[in-house]
């Protein structure tokens, strides 16, 4: 992992001031379903906490995604950061490390809670998303839940910094052209509220 000193700047950029909606916005597909912002929604939205999780992988530090199964409420087949629904006495941050528990099979005594990001409204599930920063100290082996994880995607944060892995193609959603500019990561393309909610986290690094 990082030194100390990475890790301490990094939680004091967490809870200063973010970059929010624009840095989000730069990973939005184009047109977006729906003009509303967290803002608009915050009351009535279904609420989620979602985990970035940084961890040791290798020589290098790496965060972990998942491709949720058929099965799945929301978000079928999808790329996302473990996470889901806040449940009744639950915060945004418990509700993230439960949901990796269940999902990926780490616990939460594995995780330091280092900041927050920036709230996002997800117009095609209603849902209001919390994203945390997580951080364990040492390489994580996951277990992936059956009926909610079809694969575990780790992925070198690096590699997300590096500029020729983030892209842009048109696609057909709905029977629309779209713009989506997404990560590439392998076969894989991070796109949708996961692209937003990264996109934001790499602009504070």
């Amino acid at each position: 992992m990082h030194d100390s000193a990475w890790i301490q700047n990094l939680a004091k950029r967490l809870k200063g001031e973010k970059p929010g909606l624009a840095a989000q916005l730069a990973m939005a597909p184009n047109p977006r379903p729906g003009q509303i912002v967290y803002q608009d929604a915050e009351v009535s939205c279904l609420k989620a906490g979602v985990m970035v999780l940084l961890y040791p992988c290798a020589d290098t530090v790496c965060l972990v995604l998942l491709r949720r199964t058929s099965s799945v409420l929301h978000h079928k087949d999808q790329i996302s950061l473990p996470g889901g629904q806040i449940e009744p006495a639950e915060n945004f941050e418990q509700a993230a490390l439960r949901e990796t528990w269940e999902e990926l099979g780490v616990p939460p005594d594995k995780i330091k809670i280092i900041g927050s990001l920036t709230p996002l409204y997800v117009p095609p599930s209603h849902f209001c998303i919390y994203p945390v920063v997580g951080l364990a100290e040492e390489p994580l082996s996951f277990k992936p839940h059956p009926r909610e994880v079809a694969e575990v995607i780790e992925v070198p944060l690096r590699h997300l910094q590096d500029s020729g892995q983030t892209r842009r193609e048109v696609w057909t959603i709905d029977g629309r052209p779209v713009e989506v500019p997404f990560y590439a990561c392998g076969q894989h393309k991070i796109w949708g509220a996961t692209a937003m909610v990264l996109a934001e986290f790499l602009k504070l690094l």
